[in-house]
């Protein structure tokens, strides 16, 4: 199953959707990088949009797709916003190569051996509910 970064999310699917199907005439957007999860979504969107003739307006970047100016700004946010993304996902990846290095152990904490089974021989053996259980072992 892909990943939703690749595939999308829903609500601009379902948007997406309602404006080949003529059900939206333009469509706003609080922030451009807000709307689409890639820079080649961001691109590709804005153009169906024209082609179908729906505007497309994001409100706090003041940008219209509608003007050849609009659509040239939209490019260069639509970038700008990809490269900033790109530059937090090697920064998250390379904290997380540091941490490893460092011994540090990222995720949950391992279970001690037999927990597991000790719970449920608990739960089975007794009338106790699990958080009960949970507060007796700790």
């Amino acid at each position: 199953m892909p990943s939703p970064a690749v595939e999308g999310p829903p609500q601009p699917n379902a948007l997406m959707a309602s404006a080949r199907n003529r059900e939206v005439d333009c469509v706003h957007v609080r922030k451009f990088d807000r709307f689409a999860r890639s820079a080649r979504h961001l691109l590709t969107a804005p153009e169906e949009f024209d082609h179908l003739g729906v505007r497309f307006i994001s409100v706090q970047d003041q940008v219209d797709t509608a003007s050849p100016v609009g659509r040239t700004m939209f490019t260069i946010i639509a970038a700008m916003a990809e490269l900033e993304s790109s530059l937090i996902s090697e920064r998250v990846i390379a904290g997380m190569k540091a941490a490893a290095v460092r011994g540090k152990r990222l995720g949950r904490p391992p279970r001690p051996p037999g927990l597991v089974k000790e719970v449920r021989t608990l739960a089975a053996s007794t009338s106790l509910s699990i958080r009960e259980i949970h507060r007796n072992i700790g």
